[in-house]
């Protein structure tokens, strides 16, 4: 309590001397006022407020930042709240005692209030976009110049300059109702662009995942890259190959579940950033099949997304991939190979491909797997098979898989219609929509009591498997 009382008394800004709201961003930050730029402490979650004050009423700084501060001023409700502060995660740690130490080569805070959790950050310095010469004692680079470790603390104007794009680096204090500004962010949100910190060339070197980033971000905000910003991109791409496949995927998948998938998928493959992240993409969408089914999946999604519904990447992955594993079992088909076999062998071939390039987890590669299995049994009409079908656990996934084929012109729309009817239908209306000719010829095979031939057998075991004859 003695200490919360000096601190108000003597640190109730603890920053230093007072900048004026037009200084330029050479001499400090611009400080943009509440009259200008409309946020009040009302608009910001209540645990990324009590964060923020109660690092300020112990002495410290405290920002709400990144893509907070950047969605805030765009009108649109963030996702999530990250802090920072000139605290170190100790001293954060001290004050809430909610809260833990996370991370190992960066260590950060959670602080939670109830079920909400605000991730604090301590200020961090290292590279600056400003500087040539960029490498510390404590920051790494590879020899195509991707940072390996930058691990170290910084001033609140090195925090900003080390992070990737200008409306990134805004800095929302809620207590004073004030936005720090280093770098013309707030001036770039106003005009819709997005733009890189520092030199391009080099902050791309750094993390090649940033020439992902400006595309998702491009699309999702509805904003224009900055000519210099996307100059490069299209000679640094191959850089991509250097990156972790894990971290590929992760960036994939927020750009794919962005709500603006297609957008950015187009996007991708203008730029040449598309080769080496989905296997073949480019040759999949000169496919006028290929390109069809994936456009109406990737609105699919990004319909969704917008309403807020549920979205399974399983699903999303196993339709982008879809393509590759009919061009597969159809060769494999046409080297004698059965057809279910040949299904499975493909979906193995594929994912290998694949698993290469982008890291997808075992748990998505099983709801792939699944529904691209599922695929066949659609067309058996007949016997138990669609009832057996209907009580499957993925059936969902795998009937809204089949409609997309439907409406891209792979499949007869005629085959959706009637599963559509038919998982509607009463009981005893369903047994009358089996197909009859193919009933018959069931029963007539089975009131035989000839020993069955070799074709006989397969027949059966495809029926105990649900599979088509």
């Amino acid at each position: 309590m003695i200490r919360k009382l000096l601190s108000r008394v003597f640190f109730s800004r603890n920053t230093s001397a007072p900048v004026s709201p037009t200084r330029s961003s050479s001499a400090g930050p611009r400080i943009i006022l509440r009259e200008q730029h409309g946020i009040t402490r009302d608009h910001i979650n209540s645990c990324a407020l009590k964060v923020t004050s109660g690092l300020q009423e112990a002495g410290y700084s405290a920002f709400v930042v990144g893509g907070a501060a950047r969605d805030l001023l765009l009108g649109l409700e963030p996702k999530d709240y990250d802090v920072a502060t000139n605290a170190t995660p100790e001293e954060v740690r001290a004050i809430f005692r909610r809260s833990r130490i996370i991370g190992r080569r960066f260590r950060l805070v959670h602080v939670m209030c109830g079920a909400e959790t605000v991730e604090v950050s301590t200020f961090r310095g290292g590279t600056s976009a400003g500087e040539d010469e960029g490498i510390t004692a404590d920051t790494h680079a590879d020899e195509h110049g991707r940072l390996l470790r930058d691990n170290i603390f910084g001033s609140q104007e090195e925090d900003a300059k080390r992070r990737d794009f200008t409306v990134n680096a805004l800095f929302y204090d809620p207590v004073h109702e004030e936005i720090w500004d280093y770098l013309n962010g707030y001036e770039d949100i106003e005009a819709r662009r997005l733009r890189i910190i520092g030199d391009p060339v080099r902050r791309f070197r750094e993390d090649p995942v940033r020439m992902l980033r400006v595309v998702r971000l491009a699309a999702k905000l509805d904003m224009q890259i900055d000519p210099p910003t996307a100059e490069p991109i299209g000679d640094l791409a191959p850089l991509l190959q250097n990156v972790p496949p894990s971290r590929l995927f992760d960036e994939m998948l927020k750009l794919l579940l962005s709500g603006h998938a297609l957008a950015c998928v187009l996007d991708l493959r203008t730029r040449g950033l598309h080769h080496g992240l989905l296997p073949m993409l480019d040759v999949i969408l000169e496919q006028p099949l290929g390109e069809r089914f994936i456009t109406l999946a990737l609105k699919n999604t990004d319909e969704r997304v917008r309403q807020e519904k549920p979205v399974s990447p399983g699903f999303l992955f196993a339709a982008l991939l879809w393509h590759e594993v009919v061009a597969a079992w159809n060769v494999r088909e046409a080297a004698g190979e059965k057809l279910i076999p040949a299904l499975h062998q493909a979906m193995d071939d594929v994912l290998a491909v694949q698993n290469d390039n982008l890291a997808i987890p075992r748990r998505y590669d099983a709801v792939m797997k699944e529904i691209w299995a599922m695929q066949p049994r659609f067309t058996g009409r007949s016997g138990r098979r669609p009832f057996r079908l209907l009580e499957h656990p993925r059936f969902r996934a795998a009937y809204d898989f089949m409609l997309l084929r439907c409406e891209s012109g792979e499949v007869d729309m005629e085959l959706g219609k009637w599963w559509e009817a038919f998982q509607h239908a009463a009981p005893g209306q369903r047994e009358a929509m089996l197909l009859k000719d193919e009933t018959q010829k069931k029963r007539k095979r089975s009131r035989g009591r000839k020993r069955p031939t070799s074709s006989d057998t397969e027949s059966i075991s495809n029926a105990a498997t649900g599979e088509p004859e």
